[in-house]
């Protein structure tokens, strides 16, 4: 029992350094906009970054991955992927855990914000809302793509998903399971499918 423990913890601090490695190679001229001294991977992490995108990342950015990391996030990995054009901006402070993070077209994080297991934010659709183009050629040039915008201190639940052009305030509060589709005022809580206000933060919660 002693040795397998000892296994899994060899194996989860590999594991971080083949994500940290893995990110340093695809970003090329981003490289600069990282900061790899208080970068901290835990678990294998997925990356997919077009040479012709921008990426920067601040201090202290914390990626989880696998049970061993957040329990939540089973055994998933995070991935992100910024596609040709894409901008991602991530603020100081950020913990994701077993995320997915899709950019086409821009997703800017505050400081301090924390992304909870399973979460997914996509700026896309990833296909026509024509059915007639879905499976033609055509198909990917008429994609919608629009900005999301997650402010400062923002506090997102366990499997909630972010759909392109929302804008999240500061300091506000997604609901475990939420499917958010509108803007969310700062120091607000919101949960469900579809999002709704719930009530304002407060230190009371």
């Amino acid at each position: 029992m002693i040795f397998l423990k000892v296994l899994r913890i060899f194996i989860n601090r590999f594991n971080s350094f083949v994500s940290v490695c893995d990110l340093w190679f695809l970003l090329g001229k981003n490289r600069t906009m990282v900061n790899f001294a208080s970068l901290k991977i835990r678990g294998k992490s997925n990356f997919s970054i077009h040479k012709d995108s921008f990426i920067s990342f601040g201090k202290n950015l914390r990626i989880n991955n696998g049970y061993l990391n957040n329990p939540i996030g089973r055994q998933i990995r995070t991935l992100i992927v910024v596609k040709k054009g894409g901008e991602l901006i991530l603020g100081n402070n950020i913990g994701i855990s077993s995320s997915c993070i899709v950019c086409t077209s821009s997703i800017s994080i505050g400081d301090n914000t924390l992304i909870g297991g399973d979460v997914c934010i996509y700026d896309t659709d990833f296909h026509s809302l024509d059915f007639a183009l879905r499976n033609t050629p055509e198909d990917n040039h008429n994609v919608v793509s629009k900005p999301i915008s997650i402010g400062r201190n923002v506090f997102i639940g366990a499997h909630v998903i972010i759909l392109k052009g929302v804008t999240i305030g500061d300091n506000s509060i997604i609901g475990a399971g939420s499917v958010v589709s509108k803007d969310v005022p700062e120091n607000q809580i919101w949960v469900g499918n579809p999002a709704k206000f719930v009530k304002f933060v407060s230190n009371e919660i």
